[in-house]
């Protein structure tokens, strides 16, 4: 009977995954092919041995340069030559025996595992190269279903870790704390921070150090989004209200959100709940969004320094997001990157030399990728993309850069620049359609005199829509087209002219 209850919801969770879907045509021309992306980015593959099964969930650098990789199997490997120039690496196994390992980070000589049931420190005593030390620094939640994931964060500054738990079965709370967050302090304290999560793919810091987490379309999420971990908020499902009396620090629970409302409407109604900071259109911005990592490699990996880059597991590709703060309220957008992985991306993490690691399977859900696990890199060529850089919100409109300098006769015509916006229902319902579209006007544009920066004024900037800007009229002045022309801005707030805030 249980296995019949699992297949039954593992059947149901897949339909609601193919729902709505896309040829491969059709995202490639939405992103530009990986005919054009290869020349600017290229994937390398990482041979793994015939007798190894390495579905790569964590990720973390050890201090001699060597990469530890934690698996969905329950292993950790050690390994070595990740960077060489026609790689062949070498694969130690250090332990095995854990539970779905979807978080790394070394620290005094130990491993900290984010794993299904608890938060694990794994050391070697001995020096063989083996762990053979496993202590539980926190086991504070639940955990009686094969789809309870744990996503573990890297150290804080300020020496904390933070776990991001999933929900039962991705639609319930049945075991403690599944739908939270939780604070690992340096003392082994578990303190509970956030409630309302779904099924999260990764949680991290931004560009700027805040926290935040990667949560799943479903219920109460149209589509899939970056959300910032407010301590003492509320993530926007309900679920897990249950277990507020089990935290006594976050108080009451916050009021229940109305079904078929606004997350703009909603979060004035509720002041625990935090909107999507940066929302990814289903299909065109993947359809199920993983790990993500900050690109600090000064420049190895191009121009998109201080960048997030975050995998996606159904389409097999990687994209970029960039977020701000206005009026104490995260926002930003996000931008397509790379395709044409060969798996399901579950993490992604940035090699000593500056090659983003990309790791995953295709276990459990269709990919669009044909392996079914697979670790490969992804290292810049020299050659200079033309792309949006970044996109940054002002008072009236967007100001836009640019990788390479936009030519003057198409760059200075407003007409060059098309904006529609659309928003979805704050619902129980799984997923969502885009509604209420708009096209406002793009009344004027400013190019800067080195061409790699665009002010443009709209007609209107509307809170708790997406700004889908399409800027494929562009050429640079070496005469190529973007090589995407498309990015996503999520207007939470709009700063006014006296404002302070950060838009770099």
């Amino acid at each position: 009977m249980n296995c019949y209850r699992k297949y039954l919801e593992w059947a149901v969770a897949l339909v609601a995954l193919c729902a709505c879907s896309a040829s491969a045509e059709e995202v490639g021309e939405r992103w530009g092919t990986a005919e054009r992306e290869r020349a600017y980015y290229r994937i390398v593959d990482l041979p793994i041995p015939e007798d190894k099964v390495i579905e790569a969930g964590a990720f973390a650098t050890l201090p001699d340069g060597r990469i530890a990789v934690g698996t969905r199997h329950g292993d950790i490997f050690f390994i070595s030559g990740v960077d060489e120039a026609n790689p062949q690496p070498e694969y130690h196994r250090f332990a095995t025996g854990l539970d779905e390992i979807f978080g790394l980070a070394w620290k005094d000589g130990a491993l900290y595992v984010t794993q299904s049931c608890e938060l694990t420190r794994i050391s070697d005593t001995t020096g063989d190269g083996k762990a053979d030390r496993f202590d539980v620094v926190s086991d504070a939640w639940g955990y009686g279903n094969y789809h309870e994931y744990a996503f573990g964060s890297k150290f804080g500054p300020d020496g904390n870790l933070y776990v991001a738990l999933g929900l039962s079965n991705s639609y319930h709370s049945r075991e403690l704390f599944r739908g939270w967050a939780l604070k690992i302090t340096p003392e082994g304290k578990s303190i509970p921070i956030a409630s309302g999560m779904r099924s999260p793919g990764g949680i991290g810091f931004n560009e700027h150090g805040a926290l935040f987490y990667i949560e799943s379309q479903g219920p109460w999420n149209s589509s899939c989004s970056l959300k910032f971990v407010k301590e003492g908020g509320f993530m926007g499902h309900p679920a897990s209200f249950n277990w507020y009396e089990y935290a006594p620090n976050m108080g009451e629970a916050p009021a229940m959100p109305e079904s078929g409302s606004s997350i703009i409407e909603e979060k004035e109604r509720i002041p625990e709940l935090d909107p999507y900071a940066v929302i990814f259109p289903y299909i065109r911005m993947g359809r199920s969004i993983t790990g993500f990592v900050v690109d600090r490699t000064g420049g190895k990996f191009g121009p998109f320094e201080d960048q997030m880059f975050l995998g996606d597991y159904t389409l097999s590709l990687l994209m970029r997001a960039t977020t701000e703060q206005v009026n104490e309220v995260w926002q930003g957008a996000c931008y397509p990157f790379r395709e044409g992985l060969s798996t399901g991306i579950l993490n992604i993490h940035f090699t000593p030399e500056g090659r983003l690691l990309c790791g995953g399977t295709n276990r459990g859900w269709p990919v669009r990728g044909l392996e079914p696990f697979a670790l490969e890199r992804v290292e810049w060529t020299g050659r200079m993309p033309f792309e949006i850089e970044r996109i940054s919100i002002t008072p009236d409109g967007f100001r836009i850069h640019f990788t390479k300098p936009v030519a003057t006769a198409e760059g200075a015509k407003p007409d060059s620049y098309v904006v529609t916006t659309f928003t979805h229902r704050y619902h129980a319902g799984y997923g969502g359609p885009e509604i209420n579209q708009t096209a406002p006007e793009v009344e004027s544009v400013r190019l800067s005199e080195d061409g790699l920066t665009a002010n443009i004024v709209l007609e209107a900037l509307t809170k708790g829509h997406v700004h889908e800007l399409d800027l494929g009229a562009l050429r640079s002045r070496d005469g190529e087209k973007l090589l995407h022309r498309h990015a996503y801005y999520t207007v939470n707030e709009v700063p006014t002219a006296g404002d302070s805030y950060k838009n770099e």
